[in-house]
């Protein structure tokens, strides 16, 4: 049986502001005849019964995708596309029919499992079992909802043999009172055939505001840092490119830009005032101490370098009601795996909290030599680092409390115990599934490595 080693690669004071409103949104599925139109009598559950049914950590819910042979065979021939094809739902007996089907990622997602020969830039057809994927239930533009959540998202783990990586980080993020979508396992099978286990994450968008913050209505954006790599704040088409929500109630970034300029003008020693004024200071250093004791070294404090320098993996949310700013993580795929050493040869973090190297000039380090430059030298982030005494008292409530070693082992035994007979199923039906030797060393070394970040 071969199995396939895969490693991630990845790209690279109060003015008045015009506001844009051009922004990005999702394409539209190809219709699909061939699937019936399932109306719904009114007693379904996934009509009548909320998300916290979804995300239940006791249960190990299974999906089933089904498509037209033509439809599946159209995503299959470039998974990179990220094209809604139309397709069907059923979950527990109950189908839910037409939903938009497609696979979703960035380039790690894809590498090694697309048949294009340039991995930076991934094509091609898909070659492997399992890709990431994305359901989105209002794809006709209605207000459809499954158990209250317009979209599913299944992240295939193809980085992570433990399986656990997206599963635990978000969990420890929300123990320590971070915004942090909720995440579990799911078992998925594609007209009819089992694919494996996959981390069902819980999709960040105005529904996850509403249940998260006191208010929800404020704009939330993806991906775009309130500071430009020069310092400076974005313009507004930059952020508005960003948004997620409120596309279409003529939306304006003043808030974050606002945030932006004032952090951009402060000086040094007012940077802690401005900060405190625009953030939860409680949430957002408890942000930095689990980014960091888990090394999340793929999202927001890892600047990559090419001509300009940037980073990626988080969102941001605006409450209106208090006029305050959040920061929410994405994309833990790839946390967990530098702490004993720099293990990933893309991601690796040179510099420790605070610390600057290269007189902030882009360097290069870990195994591919990629030019980065230090996180510290944002702004933004020297202005966090400021909070140093915050830093080590959460430090501190993490290691004492969520991040405690009887207390991860003790949930991460119960998910292992949950997902074990899938993860049996799948290494027996499937050729370039994890092995159950492979999967249960790379638990292991799961848990060893959080033992050395608590002593580190």
């Amino acid at each position: 049986m071969i199995r396939k080693h895969r490693w991630l690669w990845i790209p690279l004071l109060i003015l008045p502001f015009a506001c844009s409103e051009e922004v990005e949104g999702d394409s539209e599925p190809i219709p699909d005849p061939s699937i019936p139109y399932v109306t719904p009598n009114g007693d379904e559950n996934y009509l009548s019964l909320k998300s916290d049914y979804i995300f239940d950590q006791s249960r190990l819910h299974t999906f089933e995708l089904n498509l037209s042979p033509e439809n599946l065979a159209r995503i299959d021939r470039d998974p990179s596309a990220e094209e809604y094809v139309e397709g069907s739902l059923t979950f527990e007996g109950e189908t839910m029919s037409p939903v938009g089907i497609r696979y979703k990622g960035s380039i790690g997602a894809f590498v090694g499992c697309v048949s294009g020969s340039d991995w930076t830039e991934p094509s091609g057809h898909k070659t492997c079992t399992k890709l990431s994927m994305k359901v989105k239930m209002n794809w006709l533009d209605n207000d459809d909802k499954f158990y209250d959540l317009k979209k599913l998202q299944f992240h295939s783990q193809n980085l992570d043999n433990s399986q656990m990586r997206d599963r635990l980080g978000y969990h420890l993020f929300r123990e320590m009172g971070v915004p942090a979508p909720r995440s579990t396992h799911a078992r998925i099978f594609i007209n009819g055939v089992y694919t494996g286990v996959y981390a069902l994450v819980e999709q960040i968008d105005g529904r996850f505001t509403r249940q998260n913050f006191d208010d929800g209505s404020g704009n939330l954006y993806k991906e775009v840092w309130p500071l430009d790599h020069r310092g400076r704040a974005q313009s507004d088409q930059v952020y508005l490119h960003a948004l997620r929500t409120n596309e279409e109630d003529d939306p304006s970034p003043c808030l974050i830009k606002t945030f932006a300029t004032q952090v951009q003008n402060a000086r040094e020693g007012d940077l802690q005032e401005v900060i405190t004024k625009w953030m939860d200071v409680d949430e957002i250093i408890s942000y930095a101490v689990v980014d960091r004791m888990i090394r999340v070294d793929d999202g927001p404090f890892h600047w990559y370098c090419s001509g300009t320098c940037s980073n990626h993996n988080y969102y941001w949310y605006e409450n209106p009601k208090d006029s305050t700013l959040h920061l929410i993580p994405w994309d833990l795929d790839n946390a967990f795996e530098n702490i004993a050493s720099d293990k990933n040869p893309v991601t690796p973090i040179a510099d420790d909290w605070g610390e600057i190297s290269a007189d902030c000039n882009p360097f290069r380090y870990g195994l591919f030599g990629l030019k980065q430059r230090s996180a510290a030298c944002d702004k933004l982030t020297s202005g966090w680092v400021q909070f140093q005494d915050e830093y080590e008292q959460k430090k501190r409530e993490f290691i004492e409390g969520p991040f405690k070693e009887s207390t991860v082992n003790a949930l991460l035994d119960q998910w292992f115990l949950q997902i074990r007979e899938a993860t049996r199923e799948a290494d027996e039906q499937i050729p370039d599934a994890v092995s159950m030797s492979a999967w249960e060393a790379s638990f292991n070394e799961l848990k060893s490595n959080l033992n050395i970040a608590r002593n580190n």
